[in-house]
């Protein structure tokens, strides 16, 4: 910073909602210009399990992974959809899949991390990917609307001051504004969880 430095970081080192706050704190950039990679893969990796079941392909599977890019991260289940369809309205007329399935394909996603790293020592392929994703959302001004590591300000109803897994519009700029979604209540309260963890782990560090 002391170089002049003006541009956005990307933090995707984990802990990566707990980094990404510690590197906006020390670098009193405005928060839109501070991002990290947060729940972006485990989004991706969500959209291609969903697609395999289904057999539709995975840019047509609208649906995000929301939280503390940990443990206590999950899916919004209530804002997937299917090309237009809500995901749930999908599943009903479909013999591909089933409700059960859908459980089944979190703790897949949720575990996939751990288990790339048992098999081959490191999981930087699937980030690499995902940092590709974001950086090209930047360098081309997309607008796209990613679940990346944000600064909630308020957006949502959950502790407040920290960074954590939210939609947010991604362009040139860095953050153009964090998307609100109508979760339900169980989703809310799974948010609200969530972020306790990360404020929690934040207070620790007295930052």
């Amino acid at each position: 910073m002391d170089s002049g430095f003006d541009g956005i970081i990307l933090t995707a080192s984990n802990p990566v909602d707990i980094l990404t706050y510690v590197a906006w704190k020390e670098s009193k950039l405005p928060s839109s210009r501070v991002i990290g990679s947060g729940t972006s893969l485990d989004t991706a990796r969500l959209r291609y399990e969903i697609s395999q079941y289904i057999n539709i392909d995975s840019r047509n599977i609208h649906a995000y992974i929301l939280g503390e890019h940990g443990d206590s991260e999950f899916v919004c289940w209530s804002n997937a959809f299917i090309g237009a369809k809500p995901i749930k309205d999908v599943i009903n007329t479909m013999k591909e899949i089933n409700f059960d399935d859908l459980d089944k394909i979190y703790k897949k996603v949720r575990d996939a991390a751990q288990e790339i790293i048992k098999r081959k020592k490191a999981s930087y392929y699937g980030i690499g990917m995902a940092l590709v994703r974001i950086t090209s959302a930047i360098f081309n001004n997309e607008n796209r609307i990613m679940p990346i590591s944000v600064y909630n300000d308020e957006i949502y109803d959950i502790d407040s001051d920290l960074y954590i897994g939210l939609p947010a519009v991604l362009n040139r700029d860095g953050i153009h504004h964090i998307v609100k979604l109508n979760l339900s209540v169980q989703e809310n309260n799974k948010l609200k969880k969530s972020a306790k963890l990360l404020k929690d782990s934040l207070n620790k560090m007295n930052i």
